[in-house]
């Protein structure tokens, strides 16, 4: 169960065993050479080379910064990521995490090595770090595709220095309903292959989350939401966290910031 996230993304990159486009060489005799100063011309080349393929970009987005009101101890969310490089190499730093009052129950950072294996498909390896529940460092291997209609999917595997095998999968989907109003159903589960009392980990399906945000665009990169979140935990998993005072299940309703730059 746990090769399911990369198992569903295998059918859409298709064109993996292919290398993406490089920045073409250029090579031959330049006619511009005999009239102008060849190493003139040749920056000039570089440039060119540079402005129509070969440029460095960076992002930082935060996908879910949300605060979510409960009976006993308001709670809190967090999902963001950064990255720089090209179109085909690039550098990604990740965190995701929830907690409730003061107490984070749950966080992770994620360093990784992203590359292009097809028009829509990036491959990702690098590690992983928990902060809570408990620390873990973590091997990761995993692949993130856009979709046919715009579905996103995500899936990674996650080995620790102890020898435990998590999986991840989160889906999303943006509904466009006006032209600066946008629904987005979301979804993620998680898997193990073993127990782990330490982690609060249970084997199998250890925890699975849904959720429906209404989100409105003030600006493209600025556009606070509203929403419901519904969570639920398994097995084993389940047994942990009530033991630690967690429940089982919730459903909370959700308010927060989507933001990119």
């Amino acid at each position: 169960m746990a090769l399911l996230p990369l198992i569903l993304l295998l059918p859409f990159a298709a064109d993996a065993a292919q290398d993406a486009p490089e920045v073409p060489t250029w090579m031959g005799d330049f006619a511009a050479d005999r009239y102008f100063d060849p190493k003139a011309m040749h920056h000039a080349r570089e440039m060119v080379k540079e402005e129509m393929g070969g440029m460095r970009f960076s992002k930082v987005m935060l996908n879910l910064a949300e605060y979510r009101p409960a009976a006993g101890s308001d709670g809190y969310r967090w999902d963001g990521e950064s990255w720089f490089g090209g179109d085909v190499h690039r550098f990604v730093l990740r965190t995701s995490g929830e907690g409730t009052g003061e107490r984070v129950e749950s966080g992770d950072v994620q360093a990784l090595y992203s590359r292009a294996v097809g028009r829509y498909t990036d491959l990702q390896i690098g590690l992983r770090q928990d902060f809570e529940p408990h620390g873990r460092t973590y091997a990761s291997v995993g692949a993130q595709s856009l979709l046919p209609y715009w579905f996103d999917l995500e899936g990674a595997l996650f080995l620790s220095t102890k020898g435990e095998l998590l999986a991840r999968a989160e889906a999303s989907y943006d509904l466009r309903l006006l032209q600066r109003l946008v629904l987005q159903p979301r979804a993620e589960v998680n898997l193990a292959s073993q127990d782990s009392a330490a982690t609060r980990t249970g084997s199998g399906l250890s925890s699975a989350e849904g959720g429906l945000r209404l989100r409105y665009e003030i600006r493209r990169e600025f556009a606070p939401y509203v929403g419901v979140s519904w969570k639920k935990r398994f097995g084993k998993t389940a047994d942990y966290w009530t033991a630690a005072g967690d429940s089982r299940h919730a459903t909370t309703f959700v308010a927060g910031l989507r933001a990119w730059f």
